[in-house]
């Protein structure tokens, strides 16, 4: 069990996540994105806020900023841990997505974390997983027109998805190496902590939703 890698990955990722997209385009703007809207300096604040522009910008911003860790990870372990790289690559996409959410220089007051932990996913390099993944986000916004409730789908699915590939040996685990196989059960932690992450941020919304209170999508500055 080497604790100093998934320390190291989450710090990494950590580290990464910090750059808070949302507040530098703003400040870019003249706007601090922290006090309109919703407050959140994710996406879709900024698609409210800023325009469709903005929205995009950050979205790719808090996309790459966990993507690109992730990425450097996946290729530096692929070739030493062939059959448990996938571990510490969710480990560093979940460092990212805990600085995004609680960037300790904004008084652990950030984002929901959707778009670094799209980041994240994007990381693991299964082509197939993504695909399926991106299917279920763009149909359950298409139906709802709540990207709230395309985000918790997605992030419901990622974590059933990912189970069911590591289960029948779609990932990198080899279940029978007991090392191999002990990484992949492990993997479902930080994998489901991104999960709980994401619902938990969106409490606020799933309280909306419920009061029937929440946003829709729109692409309009508000």
């Amino acid at each position: 069990m080497n604790i100093f890698l998934r320390v190291l990955c989450l710090i990494i990722g950590y580290m990464f996540g910090l750059i808070e997209t949302g507040v530098l385009y703003g400040k870019l703007k003249g706007v601090d994105i922290r006090k309109h809207g919703s407050g959140n300096l994710g996406m879709t604040n900024a698609l409210r806020v800023l325009g469709p522009k903005a929205g995009l910008v950050v979205f790719i911003g808090d996309l790459l900023k966990a993507f690109i860790p992730c990425l450097i990870v996946n290729i530096v372990f692929r070739n030493i841990y062939e059959d448990t790289y996938m571990l510490y690559v969710l480990y560093t996409g979940l460092g990212a997505v805990l600085g995004h959410n609680f960037p300790f220089y904004l008084k652990f007051k950030g984002g929901k974390g959707i778009s670094s932990s799209a980041g994240a996913i994007i990381g693991l390099l299964n082509p197939w997983m993504c695909l399926i993944l991106l299917c279920i986000f763009t149909i359950a916004v298409l139906i709802t027109k709540y990207v709230s409730v395309g985000s918790i789908v997605l992030m419901i699915s990622f974590i059933t998805v990912y189970v069911i590939f590591a289960l029948n040996g779609l990932l990198c685990f080899d279940r029978a190496i007991p090392d191999s196989c002990a990484a992949m059960y492990e993997s479902f932690v930080p994998a489901a902590l991104l999960t709980i992450l994401a619902i938990i941020r969106h409490k606020d919304n799933i309280k909306r939703l419920i009061h029937h209170s929440e946003n829709k999508l729109s692409f309009h500055k508000h």
